[in-house]
């Protein structure tokens, strides 16, 4: 699990500092945009309390309340933690659709889409691999 570390400066990493810091998948997934296969990933399957946060750099994401069974094999969350994540348009592959990546590291997490449950009617859509999950200490 990566730590929080507020003394890195995450966006002045080298591609080879990126490499010694993750996994090849996490390397694949938050530094090259790419997709972990479905149900490939256990926080798909996390229903605890807690947290997840950014494998690339620790950032708190989202609560584990905001989570739900798309039946996607994906993670997916109604409303990330304010400012923790930043959006863009990604047309790759012919599509039209919005990009989610770390705030802090610009690490891509995956895609939100509208088609979620209310009251936000989104789905953040994120890749397992790239988010670490912290259990709510009990009694908190």
């Amino acid at each position: 699990m990566t730590t929080t570390d507020t003394t890195i400066d995450f966006l002045a990493l080298t591609d080879a500092d990126w490499k010694k810091r993750l996994t090849p998948e996490q390397y694949r997934v938050l530094r090259h945009h790419g997709t972990e296969r479905p149900g490939s990933c256990a926080l798909n399957f996390e229903k605890r309390a807690g947290t997840f946060s950014c494998a690339g750099c620790g950032q708190p994401l989202f609560k584990s309340h905001e989570k739900f069974e798309s039946g996607t094999g994906w993670p997916s969350f109604t409303d990330p933690l304010p400012g923790s994540v930043e959006t863009s348009e990604d047309t790759t592959f012919g599509m039209r659709r919005v990009e989610v990546h770390c705030s802090r590291c610009h690490g891509h997490l995956g895609h939100v889409f509208p088609d979620g449950p209310p009251p936000s009617g989104l789905r953040y859509c994120m890749n397992g691999v790239a988010m670490d999950f912290a259990p709510a200490e009990q009694g908190a």
